[in-house]
């Protein structure tokens, strides 16, 4: 069984090493086509934060945005191999943070076609966030082995 569950975690994890990969090798200086494609979308973000909130949201540049995502997926998701609790709440974190802002489905008119591909996209992610969060669950739902306590010797006499 064991085998078996590090396999799960290293085909799980692999969503995220490959993608944290890919953007590694395109970011360039400016953080690359994810910097480019997070950029309009964390912009109508953060107009809807700044007009429910009534707050004034910092500028951030895109390529620390971009670094910080693909740290959060590449040492989250090999610490996850190793069954890592803390790598889990790193994916966590990644996820909670960028869904929400990358696949903004609740902009569009369900009749556009951009909905349904940023539905599914946002569906996924949500079904990997729920993994996660089953991990963590049944991690610390496993009762941890105590040591047997060792039989004391009577004495006959």
């Amino acid at each position: 069984m064991g085998f078996v569950s590090f396999a799960g975690r290293v085909l799980f994890a692999s969503v995220f090493l490959l993608s944290a990969y890919q953007e590694f090798n395109e970011f360039g200086v400016d953080g690359g086509p994810a910097a480019e494609a997070l950029r309009p979308k964390y912009n109508v973000f953060m107009k809807h934060v700044s007009s429910h909130l009534g707050i004034v949201v910092p500028h951030i540049e895109m390529k620390h945005v971009i670094a910080s995502t693909i740290y959060l997926k590449g040492f989250g998701g090999i610490l996850f191999i190793f069954s890592s609790s803390f790598g889990a709440y790193l994916l966590l974190l990644y996820l909670a943070l960028i869904t929400p802002v990358m696949y903004d489905f609740y902009n569009y008119e369900v009749e556009k076609p951009e909905f349904a591909q940023l539905f599914s996209k946002f569906a996924q992610n949500l079904a990997l966030f729920g993994a996660l969060l089953f991990f963590l669950g049944i991690k610390n739902s496993i009762l941890r082995r105590q040591p047997k306590k060792k039989a004391s010797k009577s004495k006959t006499n």
